[in-house]
This record gives C-alpha cells, structure tokens and sequence, in this order.
C-alpha cells in the first residue's frame, strides 16, 4: 500500500498482523516491558517492518530501540519513518543521501467523533473546508485525514529541527484532484540548503478501511 505514496529511493514494508512476541529483540522487549501486550506486539511489529525495509539498503538485523525523545534511533546515513494503527503497521527508510527527511502516518478511516477533539487538531480555515470535500467525496472522512497528514508533517519536521510541532503550528491544504496536500508552516522552519523551509508537501491514499499520509523532504 504505501509504496504507492513512497516509491524508490525510499524502502517500504507493512504487515496487517502482529509478529509473535518472541521475535523481538530482547532491547525492544525492554523497551515496552510494561506495556500490556497488545501494544508490545505491534511495537514489535512495526520494527520487523523497519527492518525489513532496512535490509534494501543491506542493513543486518538489530534491536530498534526509541531514544530519550522517544523517536526511532535509525542506522547511520539513513532517515525513516513507522506508523501503526489498529489492524496496520508500517515502516520507510531511504538514504540520507537521497532523503533528508520521511513522515508516515496510518489511521482507521473514520470519522473524528468528539467536536473538542477536532477543534484541538484542526485550524478554522481547515473546518471550514471540510463541507464541501466530505460532500464530494463522503467515502474519505477528512478530518481524520487531517490529523493523519499533520502526523506524517511532525514525523518529516521533528529530524529536521528536534522541536516540537502543534497541530495549531501548520495549517492544511487538501487537493482531492490528486490527492496531495500542502503543510504551510506557522512557525518558524529548519533552513534546508541555506533556505527556510516553509511548507511540507505529501500524499494520501484511502483503501482497506484506512487513511494512510507521507511527507518526503528530498534533497
């Protein structure tokens, strides 16, 4: 599925079932000791996707442990991105030679029930905008798509600069013609090759009952 919103040079892997428990390493198993099981095994899962991907660019299997940011720790000279969601798991990686940063976001294709919720993670201009694509287009629930493409946003901006990304920080522009949207920063970006950063730019898909967003920052 996302190698259509990712393709080469970006590496992609996915699994609609968690891996056996005893398949992790013993650092990850660490990681989430506390965790209930469920969510050990989709962590567990997730980084069999990672490192799936990972072995494209011949990458040997390792432990994948977050750091203290509790972000992916990725192999030197490659970037990445791993989402998981209810009945998905998946991973990207590319070289950083060729990518400088990647976001990758899954959710259930449904809607976002609680008004307080949506005020949190929409800005006015995006509600307002939601009519009229929930009308051309019922199937596709955009709000959740919404917050999936502001998490695939944070995901591609938290390498670039290590700060913090609001909902409230980007504001969102939907294109149903191609299925593309544009992330225009409210603050202040990284400086990519002696120029700001003003925008991210990515893509979605909708199929098997999910949103799945990605950013690519090339170089």
């Amino acid at each position: 599925m996302i190698e259509k919103l990712l393709p080469p040079p970006i590496a992609t892997a996915e699994a609609f079932e968690d891996r056996p428990l005893d398949e992790m390493f013993p650092e990850e198993r660490a990681a989430v000791a506390r965790a209930v099981p469920s969510r050990q095994r989709e962590f567990g899962t997730v980084r069999a996707c990672a490192r799936a991907a990972l072995a494209t660019f011949g990458v040997p299997p390792a432990p994948l442990v977050p750091g203290a940011d509790r972000a992916p720790r990725w192999p030197e000279g490659l970037v990445g991105a791993m989402t998981h969601c209810t009945g998905y798991r998946g991973a990207a990686v590319a070289r950083a030679t060729d990518v400088r940063s990647v976001g990758l976001d899954a959710e259930p294709n449904e809607p976002v029930r609680d008004p307080g919720v949506l005020g949190l993670i929409t800005l006015p201009e995006e509600r307002a905008a939601l009519p009229a694509l929930q009308a051309a287009q019922p199937e596709i629930h955009w709000d959740r798509l919404i917050f999936s493409a502001k998490e695939s946003v944070y995901k591609a901006w938290y390498p670039l600069t290590g700060r913090w990304l609001g909902f409230e920080d980007a504001v969102l522009t939907l294109d149903p013609t191609d299925a593309s949207f544009t992330a225009r920063l409210l603050v202040e970006g990284p400086e990519i090759d002696g120029q700001e950063l003003t925008a991210f730019h990515g893509g979605w898909l909708v199929a098997d009952g999910l949103v799945v967003t990605a950013v690519t920052v090339e170089r």
